[in-house]
């Protein structure tokens, strides 16, 4: 079947998600956590990557990524599908598929909704019931950002950083943003946006990208022009 091309532009986040094969675990222990956050920080310094936000859950990863390169995310996924998955089939004693075979990622409109993504990232165990608080669960850049523990693995975005002159500022504004919950509607957005590979962001970020890129970053418009093209529309977003 036809997928849209991942489309990338060096210097700009892109939110990204990988999940295991049919949904299946990929972490067993805390170990298995640990090494995969070594693999991607290595990956990431070896190819050009910077991690904003991130989000380890039993079954998939979340990620918040500026590349320097066309090709640093698709190398830093690589690199790290490779070795984690030699590493778990070793230590597990198992063979086969690990994770799906793309990865889905989306560019991100930093002003508009980098910070905003970034929540939506570190909220993933609240969500899914694992814990009550962001702060509670160790293997995600919240409390990095939140309470400055110390995690080699994020580089603070420069929006974060104009949260505040000081470390102490900037992790109390970072709190207050989880003081107002994420809207149905803003999950659900990055979530479609995510899935279909549709950019991000506000009506001029789509432009500038679909300019850019020369290609669709959003879906036709209902009527007239998207029902010349259902055929077509419906092949690429399978």
């Amino acid at each position: 079947m036809a997928r849209l091309p991942r489309y990338v532009l060096p210097g700009q986040p892109q939110h990204v998600i990988q999940r295991g094969n049919n949904r299946g675990v990929t972490f067993f222990t805390e170990e298995d956590y640990a090494f995969y956050r070594q693999c991607l920080k290595e990956a990431c310094d070896k190819h050009g990557g910077a991690v904003h936000a991130y989000v380890l859950m039993t079954n998939h990863v979340h990620l918040l990524l500026t590349p320097d390169t066309p090709f640093s995310i698709a190398k830093v996924m690589q690199s790290v599908g490779r070795r984690y998955v030699q590493y778990v089939n070793y230590t597990y004693r198992r063979t086969g598929t690990l994770w799906e075979g793309r990865y889905k990622a989306t560019l991100i409109d930093s002003e508009h909704y980098l910070l905003t993504c970034s929540r939506y990232i570190e909220l993933n165990p609240v969500r899914a019931g694992i814990v009550a608080h962001p702060s509670d669960y160790p293997w995600s850049s919240y409390r990095a950002h939140a309470h400055g523990q110390p995690d080699t693995l994020v580089q603070d975005h420069p929006l974060y950083l104009a949260m505040g002159n000081t470390n102490s500022v900037r992790q109390e504004a970072y709190r207050a943003l989880f003081k107002v919950q994420l809207d149905a509607a803003t999950v659900n957005l990055i979530r479609e946006s995510t899935n279909k590979a549709w950019a991000l962001g506000s009506d001029r970020f789509r432009e500038e990208i679909e300019a850019a890129l020369q290609r669709r970053t959003r879906p036709l418009p209902r009527g007239g022009a998207r029902r010349h093209n259902t055929e077509t529309e419906t092949s690429e977003l399978l």
